[in-house]
This record gives structure tokens, C-alpha cells and sequence, in this order.
């Protein structure tokens, strides 16, 4: 049983690094895959929903045959959906600063962009760092920040947003990571204490309802004495 469960999740982990590499220059986001009675079910998030389905269908019909004979999957249905916050969305910024720096503007200007663009989406914080050979021969790395960044505990696992894009250029590979912490998340150190006030207001509407519910308790006791 323990057998099976671990390779089910290491093609699931397979199929989706193929997805991540084969689908990069459509916008790729993410996929989640699911195994059904009829088959298998993958939802695929990216950016624009046509790069990925093709005129007619012909390109996401394709990738279900080409999965289903590489991965030895049976009746695969593919699911697109459109990322709802691609203005802030992780990975699609750090492809947007590495299509940047593939078409040959520099790097500080890149991320200097996507930095104004997610302080204009409202984001809590980010974080870019892009790293390589920048500006000698010697590798080393630049970070630009705004914001509050956690990268610690348990609302870094599950709040902050995380995407690292490589990019072959000429004088070798770059690596570019960026991490956001979107506007909506609610983090688990901020809490809001109520006012006397509002604690009253609130007891006053309790109050009729359970006056109500004890007269109708009284009204069918009544009733049944009856």
C-alpha cells in the first residue's frame, strides 16, 4: 500500500515537472491531478487559457495523447483555468522579468518594473533576487524588496507565494526568485481586538432571537398539555 501511495505521488511530481517544462513559454502556472473512476483529471492554471487549448483544441488534445503514452495514464481529460491574480501571481512575474532579460533589458530595470507593478496590485510584500553573472565574471546576486516578506513558520509554507525561473543567456545561466505575499492573506499575528461597544451590539441582536426561540419552546409545550 505505502508502495503504491509513493509512486502515485512520484508521477503526479513527473507530470507536472513535464507540464513546467513544456508549457513554460505558454504562461504554465500550475496543475493539479486527480484520479478518478473514468480516468485521470488534470487542471492546468495559466495565464491565458487559449496559449494552452490551441485553435480548435488541436494543442490540448495532443498533450493528453502525448501524456497518456509517456506516463502510461489512462482517459486523460485536461482542464484549463485562467490564473484570477496574474498581476501578482509568482511565477508569472518571474517569467515576465526572465522574457525581459531574454530580450535584452537589463536586469536591475526588470525587476525595478515588476517591483512598481506588485506595489501598484496592493501586495502585503515582495521579494526579487536574481542571480548569475550580472555585471563581472564572478557570479553573485541582487535582491530587491518591498514590504513585508515572511520566511519563517508556517504562513511562509502556506501564504507566501514562491517561483524560481532559470534563463539560459549568453554568459551563462540566471536564476530569478520572487516571492509575494498577496493582498487577501491573513497572517496569523494580526488580530483585531473588539471595543466594548461592538461586543454590546452584538449581544442586543443575540438577545430577541433567543426570546423568540423560548416562546415558541413555550407556545408548543402549551400545545402538547393541551
Amino acid at each position: 500500500m505505502y508502495k503504491r501511495i509513493i509512486d502515485d505521488n512520484k508521477k503526479k511530481w513527473m507530470i507536472k515537472e513535464y507540464l513546467n517544462i513544456a508549457l513554460t513559454r505558454n504562461r504554465y502556472v500550475d496543475s493539479i491531478i486527480q484520479r478518478t473512476t473514468l480516468g485521470t483529471r488534470i487542471v492546468i492554471i495559466a495565464e491565458k487559457k487559449n496559449r494552452i487549448i490551441g485553435r480548435k483544441g488541436q494543442q490540448v488534445k495532443a498533450l493528453a495523447d502525448l501524456l497518456k503514452s509517456k506516463f502510461n495514464l489512462d482517459n486523460v481529460v485536461i482542464d484549463v483555468i485562467q490564473e484570477p491574480h496574474p498581476e501578482y501571481n509568482a511565477r508569472l512575474v518571474a517569467l515576465r522579468i526572465a522574457d525581459a532579460m531574454a530580450k535584452g533589458i537589463r536586469f536591475r530595470r526588470a525587476a525595478i518594473i515588476a517591483l512598481r507593478q506588485l506595489q501598484e496590485a496592493n501586495v502585503q510584500g515582495a521579494e526579487i533576487v536574481i542571480s548569475g553573472k550580472l555585471t563581472t565574471e564572478r557570479s553573485r546576486f541582487e535582491k530587491y524588496s518591498t514590504g513585508i516578506v515572511i520566511k519563517a513558520g508556517q504562513d511562509a509554507l502556506e501564504k507566501v507565494q514562491e517561483a524560481v525561473v532559470p534563463i539560459l543567456l549568453k554568459p551563462g545561466i540566471y536564476s530569478v526568485r520572487v516571492r509575494v505575499l498577496p493582498p487577501d492573506a491573513k497572517l496569523s499575528d494580526r488580530f483585531k481586538i473588539k471595543s466594548p461597544e461592538e461586543v454590546q451590539v452584538k449581544q442586543i441582536e443575540s438577545k430577541p432571537e433567543e426570546g423568540s426561540e423560548s416562546k415558541e419552546g413555550g407556545e408548543s409545550t402549551g400545545q402538547t398539555q393541551q
